[in-house]
């Protein structure tokens, strides 16, 4: 009995040791309310980096200098919504061209769905605003706090005069560049020199204030504190660019079968002898991601592109004297042994459709006219017989003027011979005024040759022939005799 209690005992101990290993072993669980740890960058240098540089600055300076530039008299870039005016270099637009607006998100659309699919995203690493103003933001709390190690120790530390200094140093400094955001998007539309004076004056709009205050405070919170929460939650395009991606698109991607097995080594160690690969487990390819991930474990959807794990880890190729680019600009079909191809059904399909597109309001752009004319019939009746024997169809036209100058416009019909304008018809149209005229045109039925016919009405500028629309409609009246 003894013998068996113990055999019992002794297999009871197993199957407990058991059921340890497999709690140990179960995945970790993760909590969807889990508070967000921060992401602390370090700084880095390299090629891609000075890349950035170059693409991020001509978007800086374009977008804080083109409000201060003149051309015409008038600000460079200037929305007049009171005077439904849109100003964009030597174009000016007007309510009735937002027709070219549809036309000019579409390309856009297209476009990006052009270069995701061949360059990856691109986009967002070195051009998209949200990348760009965050990095100035990192560059402030770099100069304020220190480097990656520094801030880290900073906000573990207790509160003192000099943490209390150094972080009062950055968010001045971040505030001061929302500030200077949200008042330049303003001056778009408020006109940046006027808003100017009335900011030292104190006499800026209250509602200008409020937006201006609006802007800055989204500045500061987005590129200051939620940074890559944007891109890896708020941002749409994160979620969809996977539709766009194919085997030969262009990513990030760390080369698995040169890097693994990871782990440290010295310089002069031979990693094959110790059964490693190229990998140091360094962790500096983390630590310079601004989204916090880690590119060796595979194509993820928050990885921006940036190239910032490519710069640290060729850094520390060449310090082992290895050979760069264990993380790279490459493709699957790459890395899976093949070749990249270029040309591919999708690619040329978005590619046909924006430039298709890209031509098509290039067109529209150039025939854009500076008159338009409408014209809306009395659906009331077909026709009015007068007293005096006229034949009498009642018209409305509505003339938009899309010059920035005003013109007397003359009026005229034309298609039945003997058809008229009753009084004659001479107007002034203002510049982007929309001017509603009550029309009343005449002919004696005598002329009439059917139940219906076309006409044309035109209005002509007097000071520009040039400045004229033209737009068809019918007559109806009985039938002549």
């Amino acid at each position: 009995m003894s013998a068996g209690n113990d055999k019992e005992h002794s297999s009871g101990k197993k199957i407990e040791e058991a059921i340890d290993v497999v709690n140990i072993e179960e995945p970790k669980k993760y909590n969807l309310y889990e508070k967000r740890e921060k992401i602390y960058t370090r700084a880095q240098t390299g090629f891609f980096q000075k890349v950035r540089l170059y693409t991020g600055w001509p978007l800086l300076l374009g977008y804080f200098l083109l409000p201060w530039l003149n051309l015409d008299g008038r600000q460079a870039v200037f929305f007049d919504l009171p005077a439904r005016k849109f100003h964009i270099l030597w174009l000016t637009f007007w309510p009735q061209d937002f027709v070219l607006l549809a036309w000019a998100l579409i390309i856009a659309a297209f476009l990006l769905f052009f270069v995701t699919t061949w360059l990856g995203r691109v986009w967002c690493g070195y051009t998209c605003p949200q990348t760009v103003w965050t990095a100035i933001f990192m560059w402030a709390e770099q100069l304020t706090e220190g480097s990656r190690n520094q801030r880290i120790s900073l906000d573990k530390a207790p509160w003192t005069a000099r943490k209390i200094y150094r972080k009062t140093a950055k968010h001045i400094m971040w505030l001061g560049f929302a500030f200077v955001t949200g008042f330049t998007f303003i001056g778009y539309f408020y006109g940046i020199r006027e808003m100017t004076v009335d900011l030292f004056n104190f006499e800026v709009a209250t509602v200008g204030a409020a937006w201006i205050t609006f802007f800055t405070l989204a500045t500061y919170i987005n590129a200051g504190w939620m940074r890559e929460q944007v891109c890896t939650h708020m941002c749409p395009y994160a979620r969809f660019q996977s539709a766009m991606f194919d085997k030969h698109t262009l990513i990030v991607a760390y080369d698995e079968k040169r890097g693994e097995s990871r782990g440290p080594r010295r310089r002069a160690q031979d990693p094959k002898e110790m059964g490693l690969g190229d990998c140091i487990d360094c962790n500096l390819c983390v630590q310079v991601c601004p989204t916090g991930i880690d590119i060796r474990d595979g194509l993820q959807y928050q990885c921006i592109n940036c190239a910032l794990c490519i710069d640290a880890c060729d850094d520390v190729m060449k310090k082992m004297n290895y050979e760069p680019g264990l993380i790279s600009y490459t493709t699957e079909a790459k890395q899976e042994g093949g070749h990249t191809k270029m040309l591919r059904p999708k690619l040329i399909g978005y590619g046909l459709a924006a430039f298709i597109m890209v031509m098509a309001f290039s067109i529209a752009l150039v025939s854009t006219d500076s008159m338009t004319l409408d014209v809306i019939r009395d659906r009331s009746a077909l026709y009015v017989k007068r007293d005096d024997g006229m034949i009498q169809n009642n018209y409305t036209l509505k003339i938009a003027n899309k010059d920035n100058n005003p013109h007397t416009m003359t009026v005229s019909v034309e298609g039945i011979r003997g058809l008229a304008i009753e009084k004659g018809q001479r107007i002034e149209v203002g510049p982007g005024e929309v001017l509603t005229l009550p029309v009343v045109v005449t002919i004696d039925p005598v002329r009439m040759q059917g139940m219906s016919a076309d006409i044309e009405f035109t209005v002509v500028s007097q000071d520009n022939e040039q400045v004229q629309a033209v737009r068809k409609s019918r007559f109806f009246g009985p039938s002549g005799k």
